[in-house]
């Protein structure tokens, strides 16, 4: 099975407590990775620099991707992590991506800052047939000391099969929280709408909203980790057409990510990990009707 992607590669500078970790990331790398665990075919619509250093590994990892490579330096961020808050600042920022041949019809959008136009993602919802979306970046502004905010965005959210967001982007995007907030968002003709609260994940379709309780786990590094949950819900979506599954793989790929307590890209599970947990969250969804 395949699919493809669309966001940047960066290169984090991650910061917890007194440590500081410089390492390869995006939602590019993340969702990439952790769909090829799932035995996915994946093709990268990305851009980054010279000075990125995972090329040759995500070739080893058979991660297709063409024109990527840019004249500017990739992508950067510093993050600031406190438990599973963040201050996320902008350092550097790589050219806009500019691909929309697509691999397949199942895609995931998940844009950082700025690098999908308006115009590339609405070419990109007419070409798919099933899109997941994380609107975080078209959400993302930096003020003057280039610290991320998050501002109201008027999207058109036509032809999208599935959305992830948090409780913020939630208010930004739709003016209400919780359940009025993600009822908006179904309105809108999104069959699945994921909203991600600290521990809690629930997922409104049709008329029921699903829930699952990730367990009380030390954070080291949260990052990657709503992307890591997209491409395993995404993944088992389309291959098992089953929102329970999709929703239980979504979990345990996060319970194993942030159970191996790894920095940055190493914290992506094995398929085993991943597998175990979503059958124990199979047995453990709660649900009520709306």
């Amino acid at each position: 099975m395949k699919l493809d992607v669309f966001s940047h590669c960066t290169i984090d500078t991650i910061q917890i407590n007194d440590s500081k970790y410089v390492v390869p990331g995006g939602p590019a790398c993340y969702c990439s990775l952790t769909a090829r665990i799932l035995k996915f075919d994946v093709r990268l619509h990305t851009k980054f620099g010279s000075d990125f250093p995972l090329v040759n590994y995500l070739t080893e990892q058979k991660i297709v991707f063409e024109d990527a490579l840019s004249t500017k330096p990739t992508t950067q961020f510093i993050l600031n992590l406190v438990n599973s808050e963040r201050t996320l600042f902008l350092q550097n920022k790589c050219e806009s991506i500019n691909s929309v041949t697509l691999d397949t019809d199942s895609v995931i959008i998940s844009p950082l800052f700025d690098e999908i136009s308006i115009e590339l993602f609405e070419k990109i919802k007419k070409n798919a047939n099933f899109v997941l979306l994380d609107p975080q970046g078209f959400l993302r502004r930096k003020n003057s000391e280039n610290k991320i905010y998050l501002e109201q965005a008027d999207l058109n959210l036509s032809n999208i099969s599935a959305i992830k967001v948090n409780q913020d982007e939630l208010k930004y995007l739709t003016g209400a929280s919780n359940v009025d907030g993600i009822k908006i968002l179904q309105k809108k003709g999104i069959d699945s709408v994921i909203l991600t609260d600290k521990q809690n994940i629930s997922l409104l379709s049709e008329n029921r909203i699903y829930s699952i309780t990730l367990p009380n786990l030390e954070l080291v590094d949260t990052t990657g980790i709503g992307d890591i949950f997209c491409a395993a819900f995404c993944c088992t979506m389309l291959r098992e057409k089953d929102i329970l599954w999709a929703l239980s793989f979504g979990g345990g790929a996060v319970q194993a990510a942030l159970e191996s307590k790894q920095i940055g890209l190493e914290k992506i599970p094995s398929k085993g990990a991943i597998e175990s947990n979503a059958y124990y969250f199979y047995n453990t969804v709660k649900f009520k009707e709306i």
